[in-house]
């Protein structure tokens, strides 16, 4: 089984990642910052009081028909004001999407809050503070013969930094409640997302406390589209390290500002 998880940047370098999907081969793919207005295609922009970038209108539609063969799976954690080319304005939402190979048996499938409640933002997006979901999927791979648990999160981004807070001790226990709530004995478990935190975070001891091994530690998981020097984003934990085949932090092609974890179990 593959597993591959990425932070789609709203589908900021859509050609590139749609070029990429055809050939990466993930029997589930967890993307973060993945957008959704409802009637509305092509390139919209968002604009907070730090940023202005593009993004696609509705990601998850665009990427449901690159992997038809593919459950499309999607929790909204906020929306808020999105501009498209003809100057009108939509309401987007924004959130974490998982897609499913049709081959697997999908068992369960859960998601909650990690920080704060969904949000209609009206007038502007926020620069801090934003809720935060995670999303979880467990399944059945029958060529292994043994379920699988897959959960996924977009972390709290906090301006000051990624150092530890009350916030981000906070989610790290909700975190730890979904993935122990989905989950059940025996399960092979997985844990990824763009967690915006620094590798010496108390959420890994959080997460060790369950059982999970952090295989990113301290690499380098940006691209060369970000150009900020704190390099340190995304992660991906699993409970048995003796199931890894393969784990790569994919730097070619760039399809985001984020690198893509990938994880052949």
């Amino acid at each position: 089984m593959r597993i591959i998880s990425l932070n789609a940047w709203g589908g900021a370098m859509f050609d590139e990642l749609a070029r990429w999907l055809g050939t990466c081969g993930a029997d589930i793919l967890c993307l973060q910052e993945v957008t959704h207005t409802a009637a509305v295609g092509g390139w919209t922009r968002f604009d907070d009081a730090e940023r202005s970038l593009p993004q696609r209108a509705d990601l998850l539609a665009d990427i449901r028909s690159l992997l038809p063969r593919h459950h499309g799976l999607f929790t909204a954690s906020d929306a808020g004001p999105v501009l498209d080319h003809e100057g009108s304005w939509h309401q987007q939402d924004f959130g974490l999407a998982a897609f499913v190979a049709e081959t697997l048996a999908v068992v369960g499938m859960r998601s909650a809050f990690v920080h704060g409640d969904y949000v209609e933002h009206q007038g502007q997006w926020p620069t801090d503070g934003r809720p935060r979901a995670a999303q979880a999927v467990r399944v059945f791979d029958r060529q292994a013969r043994r379920f699988v648990t897959v959960v996924h999160i977009h972390g709290l981004r906090d301006p000051r930094g990624k150092g530890d807070t009350p916030a981000r001790r906070a989610q790290a226990k909700r975190l730890a409640d979904l993935i122990t709530g989905v989950r059940e004995d025996g399960d092979l478990t997985v844990v990824c997302g763009d967690f915006n935190l620094l590798p010496d975070s108390e959420t890994f001891q959080v997460l060790a406390g369950l059982g999970l091994v952090d295989l990113v530690r301290d690499a380098d998981t940006r691209t060369s589209r970000y150009p900020k020097p704190l390099r340190h984003a995304s992660y991906l934990l699993v409970s048995e390290p003796t199931a890894v085949r393969r784990f790569e932090i994919v730097t070619e092609p760039e399809v985001s500002d984020h690198c893509a974890l990938l994880l052949d179990l």
